[in-house]
């Protein structure tokens, strides 16, 4: 019983972080345009840097939690 209840709180720890990098992506996104139309950019720069810069700090993360050992 005791692995089944692991087994649980691992894909619960795994959905969190998924629905943690959906909505840091998506507030990076509307950031990103609502800071591009302040700034009168032509180009959607910001659209296009913030959402990478959230990747790359969310896989960072996303390693650092998976490879910790027990």
């Amino acid at each position: 019983m005791q692995k089944q209840n692991n087994a649980g709180n691992d894909v619960m720890r795994y959905a969190g972080l998924g629905a943690q990098i959906l909505v840091s992506l998506g507030i990076a996104v509307f950031a990103g345009y609502h800071a591009d139309k302040w700034l009168r950019f032509s180009f959607p720069l910001l659209v296009w840097l913030l959402p990478l810069l959230v990747v790359s700090v969310m896989i960072y993360k996303l390693i650092k939690e998976t490879s910790k050992k027990k």
